[in-house]
């Protein structure tokens, strides 16, 4: 919702608003942060509301029982959904470029956004996680960023339909998984996404997505392991390293080839990198420029975000993986250098630990070796009437059934504890979760007491 709002009021609205985690005296920075820069708070009792000119945005977290929608209700109020709005931000755009699949979603619009702002345009990005180039001291909370009407980059959601709500210029489609719906809605819906743009950019490695490019009008194809695809890495050339990777990029459509660096670890990276320079070549952007323009890449907070590594060696990194994709991804990169890894992970929400838990344990039990542990601290919880009766000690059991270490410690504070009492030189310490800013808080704080 920030990043939204950011965008609306730099578009000349006036924003207000309420939060659960305002009232409960969370991240209190970013909410001084907001009324500085002329968000206006209430607490979460309705007390916004007072005319029925008003129109009320609320996520689909939202529950009808919340004051603000029975207030909105009962005035008249005009209500929308998060991506109706941006939906209308976004559409309004004379060129557009819209970033859907399953994962990575978040970094690969920020890599767009960077590459063009490099190359001379000026976007209006929405984004879910604060991007490293356009943060600030005047603004650390950049997940968006208002620029001008011209160009609009915005990754958008599948997981509630609201994909079907844009209409973009480059339809970029990186994967398609299994992970808030079926798989057969997931085909509808991405197939559908890209017949409504002009021109598509899909990963040919992901055989779920490769099958749709026929959906698509115009479609340039981008691969790290097929040579084929418009876009490729050319074989044998990647270097990977602890904290970056490299590789040769060759354009099989003009037969040139040239150097990337990605200043981020992983193979997914290296994908989002050259999924990035696929999407901003179908708005005219040469590719040996944007390809020049990713070795200036920052990164995302809290996308394998390196808080720090102590003298002793001990390397400590803050992550947003929450799903079996995104905590495989990182784990894997992790694992593709030396070194033990402690992995925390702080589950989302009960709900979604019903729903994903049994691969959310094998995706931890598969990916670490013996020598490594998971911890995992029981779901974050703000309030609200979901069901809590599956918690955090299933996933563990079934880790621990499938051979591997892992730990159930109720409250963060003691994994804290915990974490710190383990760690030795070399270790690889990383923490893991969503929805909750002071993860990031958390990480640095095991970070000091190890430094």
């Amino acid at each position: 919702m920030l990043p939204l709002a950011q965008i609306a009021h730099g578009s000349g609205h006036d924003v207000g608003g309420s939060d659960r985690s305002f009232d409960q005296g969370r991240t209190p920075e970013k909410f001084a942060w907001l009324e500085k820069n002329g968000f206006e708070l209430f607490p979460q009792d309705g007390s916004g509301i007072t005319s029925p000119d008003q129109i009320l945005i609320a996520s689909a977290a939202i529950e009808d029982t919340v004051p603000e929608v029975a207030r909105a209700k009962e005035l008249g109020c005009q209500r929308m959904s998060r991506a109706e709005l941006l939906a209308a931000f976004f559409n309004r755009a004379e060129r557009s470029i819209a970033v859907g699949g399953t994962s990575g979603k978040s970094t690969v619009t920020a890599m767009i956004a960077w590459i063009l702002h490099e190359c001379g345009s000026d976007p209006t990005v929405m984004n879910g996680a604060v991007m490293k180039n356009f943060a600030s001291p005047d603004n650390p909370f950049a997940s968006a960023r208002v620029g001008t009407s011209e160009m609009f980059v915005s990754e958008v959601d599948e997981s509630d339909g609201s994909i079907a709500l844009y209409t973009p210029t480059v339809a970029v489609l990186l994967n398609v998984s299994l992970d808030h719906k079926s798989m057969d809605e997931l085909r509808g819906l991405f197939g559908d996404y890209l017949a409504a743009a002009e021109h598509a950019v899909v990963n040919f490695d992901n055989d779920e997505a490769r099958a749709l490019a026929s959906r698509a009008e115009d479609a340039i194809s981008f691969a790290v392991r097929d040579a084929g695809a418009d876009l490729a890495v050319t074989h044998g050339s990647i270097v990977e390293q602890a904290l970056s990777i490299e590789a040769e990029l060759s354009d099989n459509r003009s037969d040139e080839s040239f150097a990337l660096h990605v200043s981020m670890p992983g193979m997914h990276n290296l994908s989002n990198a050259v999924a990035a320079i696929a999407a901003t070549s179908a708005v005219g952007v040469p590719v040996g420029k944007a390809a020049a323009a990713m070795r200036t890449f920052a990164g995302l907070a809290r996308r394998f975000d390196v808080v720090g590594t102590t003298v002793s060696g001990i390397t400590v990194i803050d992550d947003f993986g929450h799903n079996p994709e995104k905590c495989a991804a990182t784990l894997r990169t992790l694992k593709s250098t030396s070194g033990r890894v402690i992995a925390f992970f702080q589950p989302h929400g009960y709900g979604p630990l019903r729903q994903m838990g049994e691969e959310l344990a094998q995706t931890f039990a598969e990916e670490l070796g013996a020598e490594d542990v998971t911890i995992m601290c029981d779901p974050v919880y703000f309030g609200g009437t979901v069901d809590r009766s599956e918690g955090t000690e299933r996933i563990v059991t079934m880790i621990r059934e499938a051979g591997a270490s892992a730990e159930h410690i109720a409250e963060r504070s003691a994994c804290g504890d915990r974490i710190v009492a383990l760690a030795q030189p070399g270790d690889r310490i990383v923490v893991m979760g969503a929805r909750d800013d002071t993860l990031s808080v958390f990480a640095r704080s095991i970070f000091e007491r190890l430094g």
